[in-house]
């Protein structure tokens, strides 16, 4: 029996429970892991509440995509994945079916990826979501090049602080945005060349000051909403807006037909789009293994508790206050 995180019901943090389940013995593709960490998206908190863009399926269900541990079982036509490798999950599968909130978790093979001995578990629960969600939208889709300008909306995220790192890389500059001066010191320590509090400054002036009248190339945004009205106004001739979160929770209008309007595109990204398709995941892992072995990439985590605290977890996460990832321990 393993303790396994759980809700019968949509809801706030309040409606997880910590029950003993028999996990069983991964099937055909899939491998058992003993998880040690795991990390904490929002994608999960929309989940639970029924306002994720995949609706709960059946009750009782499991929760998580990301988690570090060591490989205790394979089954049936797994290959390159051994007993007792380190590893780390990526979400390359529906809540619907597979969770990692747990001391064990059955995974799909296709969603694990090996973690090397100078990665902890508590990093290696921090990595994939935000590298490869930051790498898919800019590089592979963006075509971010250097010397290009991106804005990066909630820039306190993981995925934002991904793409800080993913923009040093490339050489591109990245603007970050704040609603209040509480994160802004922190942000221009992580990476970000020049941080606005939207609260205080005239975010559109800003970028335009600060691109020399030009606009940014990319605006990164997980909010969506009524704000990308504004956002569009800095994007350059050519740019693109991507939409990668909808944490606004509200509709996103799409900016009215303008003869005078640069000619800017807007996109919704996922990470599905690089997980579900072998060659930009081959290209996306080979990327992100480069970061980590180089010391280009350092997971921000922002601090962890222990799974018996998981209910108080997401509403530390719901506070918004974190800078970088919230990762829970599991101790035996």
């Amino acid at each position: 029996m393993a303790r396994t995180v759980l809700f019968h019901e949509l809801g706030g943090p309040e409606v997880m429970r910590i029950e003993d389940v028999e996990v069983g013995d991964p099937g055909p593709g899939e491998v058992r892991i003993r998880v040690d960490a795991f990390g904490l998206n929002r994608a999960e908190a929309l989940f639970r509440s029924g306002r994720y863009i995949e609706p709960v399926k059946q009750f009782p269900a499991k929760l998580g995509y990301e988690a570090a541990g060591v490989v205790e079982a394979v089954g049936e036509g797994v290959d390159g994945i051994a007993v007792g490798d380190s590893v780390s999950t990526m979400p390359a599968f529906s809540q619907n079916d597979y969770g990692v909130y747990g001391e064990q978790a059955i995974v799909p093979a296709h969603a694990v990826l090996a973690r090397p001995d100078s990665v902890s578990a508590v990093d290696g629960a921090a990595v994939w979501m935000p590298y490869v969600t930051a790498y898919g939208g800019l590089v592979e889709v963006g075509g971010m090049r250097p010397g290009d300008t991106v804005v990066l909306n909630a820039a306190s995220s993981s995925v934002a602080l991904a793409a800080l790192q993913v923009a040093e890389r490339t050489g591109a500059t990245a603007i970050a945005l704040t609603r209040g001066e509480g994160k802004k010191d922190a942000l221009l320590k992580l990476g970000a060349e020049h941080v606005i509090v939207t609260d205080t400054e005239d975010m559109v002036e800003r970028v335009r000051e600060l691109t020399g009248g030009r606009g940014a190339e990319f605006v990164f945004d997980a909010v969506a909403g009524p704000g990308v009205l504004d956002l569009m106004k800095v994007v350059a001739p050519d740019g693109m807006m991507i939409e990668y979160g909808m944490l606004s929770g509200q509709p996103t209008p799409f900016p009215g037909f303008d003869l005078g309007m640069p000619p800017v595109s807007m996109r919704t990204f996922t990470m599905r789009e690089t997980s579900h398709d072998p060659e930009r995941m081959r290209r996306a892992v080979a990327y992100v293994n480069s970061g980590l072995r180089s010391g280009a990439f350092r997971p921000v985590v922002d601090r962890t508790f222990e799974l018996g605290d998981i209910v108080e977890a997401h509403r530390y996460m719901a506070a918004n206050n974190q800078v970088g990832k919230i990762v829970v321990t599991v101790d035996r």
